[in-house]
């Protein structure tokens, strides 16, 4: 019908020239700059990751140096989807919780920091998630040679000069939160009482009883931690502790947290330096076998310029 036609063609020509006027006024951030394996890389990932890697390796990348980055981790999660493996929004969240957590601070306040710095949340998150199905995929697809054994670890360490009956100690800590109130002054108050309570603990077998009398004081279930499994400040500090007494207090979300150290066994079997030695040497395998295999599936990846 002729008439229909007619009435048609005017919102056909102004549909047009709204879908152009649109693409003409988006963001030059928005420009899909590469895609790989069908996954686009706008200006704005370039730009992001750009920040991300500057602020981690403290000195500036190259365009393409930040290109290829985020190349490989599109490949990396389309490859791992292969074999069904993802990474949670929930994986990624701890993840990206225990980065702030290593830097003493929360997320919000971590994230708050990122927002300072240029850096969205969820650029470092896109990069965590890559790294975390990335683990994964090398982790499983490598897994008998990626194992360490004693015999590596005994020639590893004397390669160093190290000796390998070094000891350890596997420890028995009591964790015990004085919770502060909320307000000025209620973190100070609570640091003078647990302060006087490090004075007066001098045995789990009456602290602990004595400490669980105490209003707004948890004592949790003990944990078991080898030497090993521990931060060499707190290594150190437990190293030279007496058995029955408290750490100094340490601020927490919910006030203070000391560990009471009520067992104190020395062993060899995993001692600090055979750990550090076990892990290199898997980091140094791990390394060697994900580069390889990156290679491997780089060359088999549809990548695209615009």
């Amino acid at each position: 019908m002729p008439g229909m036609r007619l009435k048609l063609r005017p919102i056909h020509c102004w549909l047009v020239a709204a879908v152009f006027t649109a693409v003409l006024a988006a963001p030059a951030s928005a420009q899909v700059v590469v895609v790989a394996n069908g996954s686009p890389i706008t200006e704005l990932d370039i730009q992001q990751r750009s920040k991300l890697m500057a602020s981690s390796t403290h000195k500036s990348s190259t365009r393409q140096e930040v290109i290829n980055e985020l190349i490989d981790d599109r490949i990396k999660i389309a490859k791992a989807k292969v074999y069904g493996l993802e990474a949670s929004e929930s994986e990624v969240d701890a993840a990206f919780e225990n980065m702030a957590r290593r830097q003493r601070i929360t997320p919000q306040q971590f994230g708050q920091m990122l927002d300072r710095a240029g850096i969205s949340p969820n650029a470092i998150k896109a990069r965590m998630r890559a790294e975390i199905v990335w683990n994964q995929l090398v982790r499983g697809k490598f897994q008998s040679s990626l194992q360490i054994g004693e015999s590596d670890v005994a020639n590893a360490l004397k390669a160093r000069n190290e000796a390998e009956t070094k000891a350890g100690y596997t420890y028995t800590l009591y964790p015990i939160t004085l919770v502060a109130e909320r307000g000025e002054g209620g973190l100070d108050a609570r640091r003078r009482e647990a302060e006087n309570l490090r004075g007066r603990f001098t045995s789990c077998g009456e602290g602990l009883p004595m400490v669980r009398a105490l209003r707004n004081v948890a004592v949790r279930e003990p944990v078991r931690r080898s030497s090993s499994e521990l931060p060499a400040q707190l290594r150190d500090l437990l190293g030279g502790m007496e058995v029955g007494r408290l750490t100094t207090p340490e601020v927490t979300p919910q006030g203070l947290q000391m560990f009471a150290l009520c067992e104190k066994k020395e062993s060899t079997s995993d001692s600090p330096v055979k750990r550090e030695v076990r892990e290199d040497l898997f980091n140094k395998r791990f390394e060697t076998e994900g580069k390889k295999f990156l290679d491997e599936i780089r060359k088999q990846a549809m990548i695209e310029y615009k």
